[in-house]
């Protein structure tokens, strides 16, 4: 039974979530709606999943994830708010959360976003994002482009090769899950919804070499 500490500055949010959360087999173990209030429960409980609102009015959501990690290195963070933007996800994941769940998915995709991460994969679910005027858009993917980790950066290079999940485990040493993650967090980072779209927005703004793009691959993005 996966253990939970939940932190919300609503009380009414708190007390209905516990619920449906235990409706569904898990164990909440403690709440809090301070992040002190958490990071006490966090330390005291040492749960599974600690599933933490972004805007506590305490500081930034760095802080709120790092004190939560402190508190207990081996519980999984997954942000749950009301806050879409990609610039805010990929802080979270760049803090140490391993999940980023919006407030109107519902029950269902917040129960989906636990299994996965509890299952060691990173898991992002937010509404799709509006769109943007491109000058804009361009100096926000230089932005998130210089958050990608080393390894993302590898992921990226090989998609844009047309390397499988598989393919991109065996030359990187890694299992698939762990693959999956990386990929989700270039996705996540470059605010788009698939490889495809992922590949062609680093090969149109140069993030990594597309030098060894195999042609097949190339006439996929256009």
């Amino acid at each position: 039974m996966t253990s939970i500490v939940l932190g919300d500055d609503h009380k009414v949010f708190l007390d209905a979530l516990a619920g449906l959360l235990e409706r569904n087999g898990m164990r909440v173990v403690g709440t809090g709606r301070t992040l002190a209030e958490v990071v006490d429960r966090v330390r005291h409980t040492r749960p599974d999943v600690c599933l933490l609102d972004r805007n506590f009015g305490e500081g930034p959501v760095e802080d709120g994830v790092a004190a939560t990690l402190d508190a207990s290195p081996g519980t999984k963070v997954i942000m749950l708010t009301a806050s879409p933007g990609t610039i805010a996800v990929a802080d979270a994941l760049r803090s140490g959360a391993a999940g980023y769940v919006h407030k109107t998915r519902g029950v269902e995709h917040l129960i989906s976003a636990i299994g996965r991460v509890v299952e060691g994969e990173t898991h992002v679910d937010v509404p799709a994002r509006t769109a943007e005027p491109a000058a804009d858009r361009s100096s926000d993917i230089d932005l998130r482009e210089r958050f990608l980790t080393a390894r993302e950066r590898q992921c990226l290079a090989m998609l844009i090769d047309g390397n499988t999940t598989e393919t991109m485990a065996r030359r990187l040493g890694v299992s698939t899950a762990t693959v999956r993650s990386h990929v989700q967090g270039v996705l996540v980072k470059l605010g788009v919804h698939s490889r495809l779209e992922a590949a062609a927005l680093a090969v149109r703004h140069a993030l990594v070499p597309a030098a060894s793009l195999n042609p097949e691959f190339q006439a996929q993005l256009g």
